[in-house]
């Protein structure tokens, strides 16, 4: 009888011992599934960006310095500065939001509570007048002007500017035509073309359905421009396009990869791109 119990005493040990076991290695395994977990980072970027974001996303994933970048998954929108604004106010579940200008990460700054996440400077954009139906290599930016109040600049010519309300290369433009005393005779005789944003300001003059675009310096470097097709639009005389950016869901994820885009390798993509340094 002795001998009965001290087996069953044995077994209970050794079922209590297996027991443990189980719950280690399950612990265990869901431990190591929270680590391989899928994540997703949503990024709310302005239109100009469209062409060198992708490249810096592929840039970082891959980037051997950056751990666990094969389980994040990076979804982009583009659209207008002004639009991308109004969707996060409304509450769209953005964790970045990279804007073509100042203002609207300051407005959502204000409007966080969590104070120590503020806005950053991650590029600085140039102003370019873009066409395909009217060769440029022969103009400079005072010669153009003359061009645009010449005879020959008739009420069946147009020139598109993105919605300056919505976009910061749009207000640029404004503020260009402005400072060269132009803005107002060209919206009167209705050759003034207000598209959305900056993309659709350039799909405008790419296809010829405007004699000429303001659009970003960086679209024309993606399709390799030929010098003839546009002028870079001397800085100086326009507002700086200082762009923005703001951390809306403080991640770990967002705070990684907005490390990166300021860091060397990501601004050697922008320079790349046909932006200017933001020191």
């Amino acid at each position: 009888m002795g001998r009965s119990l001290a087996a069953i005493s044995t077994s209970a040990c050794l079922l209590l011992a297996l027991n443990a076991c189980t719950a280690d290695n399950s612990t265990n395994a869901e431990s190591a599934t929270a680590t391989t977990e899928h994540q997703t980072l949503r990024i709310a970027a302005a239109a100009n960006l469209s062409d060198v974001l992708p490249n810096i996303i592929d840039s970082y994933q891959t980037d051997s310095n950056m751990p666990n970048q094969g389980n994040l998954d990076i979804e982009v929108t583009y659209a207008s500065s002004g639009k991308l604004y109004a969707q996060i106010k409304a509450g769209a579940p953005y964790d970045i939001f990279l804007s073509a200008n100042q203002e609207f990460p300051a407005k959502l700054s204000d409007d966080k509570r969590d104070k120590s996440v503020q806005p950053f400077t991650y590029t600085r954009g140039q102003l370019a007048l873009y066409s395909v139906t009217k060769p440029l290599n022969d103009f400079t930016p005072a010669s153009l002007l003359d061009a645009f109040t010449s005879a020959s600049f008739t009420d069946d010519s147009k020139i598109s500017i993105a919605n300056p309300e919505l976009a910061p290369y749009g207000a640029s433009a404004k503020a260009y035509l402005q400072s060269q005393k132009i803005y107002e005779k060209l919206n009167a005789q209705k050759s003034l073309i207000q598209a959305e944003n900056i993309g659709q300001v350039f799909q405008y003059a790419h296809t010829g359905s405007v004699d000429y675009g303001f659009v970003a310096q960086s679209q024309l470097v993606a399709i390799k421009a030929k010098p003839e097709q546009f002028i870079t639009v001397p800085k100086a005389s326009y507002p700086a396009i200082l762009q923005d950016g703001i951390v809306i869901n403080n991640t770990v994820p967002a705070a990684a990869f907005t490390d990166y885009l300021r860091s060397d390798a990501g601004q050697q993509h922008f320079a790349q791109a046909g932006y200017l340094p933001i020191q």
